[in-house]
């Protein structure tokens, strides 16, 4: 067996071991250290779970993450219902200023932007910057985050 199908079978078996992922949509290749990650899966966080657990597999080098989130027809939601879940999960989350957020949604896909009332539009924190992205998952619908949040100097 060649280190690529070695590798293959490492990341397959950490996937069948990772509780939040459906290792049955995903498919895994391995090239050189590089493990592409393919298929389906019903939530951002279990995308996020299989990255993970593909990165924890000895051997690996990288990920190429091509997953593709396909929320279950009753999870789907516009993008208005989205960005005001985001919005009020961001509001009720005590360790990221809602003032310093602007969120844009578009098929789904959330952005978070600095804002313009603390700070000339940014957090404090790397910490900061990152909890508000897991928060924005964290939100019914959300099929991704792009964190352009800035940290203030």
């Amino acid at each position: 067996m060649s280190q690529n199908d070695k590798l293959q079978q490492a990341v397959l078996a950490e996937l069948h071991w990772e509780p939040s992922v459906t290792a049955a949509h995903i498919g895994v290749t391995a090239n050189a250290g590089i493990v592409t990650l393919t298929g389906h899966v019903d939530n951002l966080v279990e995308k996020l779970a299989a990255e993970a657990a593909a990165r924890r597999v000895k051997g690996v080098k990288a990920v190429v993450e091509e997953i593709e989130v396909r929320l279950p027809f009753d999870v789907t939601r516009n993008d208005e219902d989205i960005a005001a879940a985001v919005i009020n999960r961001l509001a009720w989350d005590v360790s990221v200023p809602s003032d310093a957020i602007k969120v844009k949604v578009e098929g789904g896909w959330v952005t978070l932007k600095g804002g313009t009332v603390r700070l000339g539009g940014s957090v404090e924190t790397p910490h900061e910057r990152q909890v508000a992205a897991a928060t924005a998952w964290s939100a019914p619908g959300v099929i991704d985050v792009i964190n352009d949040i800035e940290i203030a100097d």
